[in-house]
């Protein structure tokens, strides 16, 4: 078995981007075994590799991990991106929570119906811009630090830069409302691990185009 973490899931973003932004991120390597077809998703499913006969599924230190949030927890464990004591935990927690909901909206657009779509969009816009984006930014200017908790990076700081620039590839002006969200996305972005992460040509998935969607379709839905 390759010493490298290896991720099952289809070749897009979908609930295992966060996994590779946390992986990248803390400077791992890792590979990709992708879901092409319904029968790639049924071989894990028969010969026991999913517990919950879900997807995501991380091979990693020797263990089958799934659920999206426990592997995120335990890569963010192992590489010192959780906090230093329980209370920066019980925050980084609280922060990711809710990222996670936002993160549910903007990843669930693509596959909106034709005639939902339009709802989603502007539901999904007005919670980013007065339910979550808010918060994020008062927590930058009440904290007064370079990063969410503490004063080092966090799985927090990793996943809401994530989710920044998924919204920005929606709705762009919408951070002319949050300085402290622009000048938080410009300084994670010069984090070297990061910004290898961003360049082209990295492990990280582009919008889910409609071929992308297609595919998810007939591998979780037929």
């Amino acid at each position: 078995m390759s010493s490298k973490p290896r991720l099952h899931y289809f070749n897009g973003r979908g609930r295992m981007e966060t996994i590779r932004w946390l992986l990248a991120a803390a400077g791992v390597e890792f590979e990709e075994s992708f879901l092409e077809k319904k029968e790639d998703l049924t071989k894990l499913q028969k010969d026991g590799s999913l517990l919950f006969q879900q997807v995501p599924m991380v091979e990693m230190d020797g263990m089958k991990l799934v659920q999206t949030r426990a592997i995120a927890n335990y890569i963010s464990t192992k590489y010192n991106l959780y906090g230093k004591d329980l209370k920066e935990r019980a925050l980084i927690d609280m922060y990711v929570e809710g990222m996670f909901d936002l993160n549910d909206l903007l990843m669930t657009y693509e596959v909106q119906p034709a005639d939902k779509k339009e709802q989603h969009f502007a539901n999904m816009m007005d919670k980013t811009e007065n339910r979550y984006f808010p918060v994020f930014e008062k927590v930058l200017k009440d904290h007064g630090r370079d990063f969410l908790v503490g004063n080092q990076l966090s799985r927090a700081d990793v996943q809401l830069l994530e989710i920044i620039l998924m919204v920005e590839e929606f709705k762009p002006e919408i951070f002319a409302k949050f300085p402290l969200l622009q000048s938080f996305r410009e300084r994670l972005s010069h984090i070297p691990t990061i910004k290898k992460f961003l360049q082209p040509g990295s492990q990280r998935k582009p919008p889910s185009d409609d071929d992308v969607v297609d595919k998810v379709m007939k591998i979780f839905y037929s």
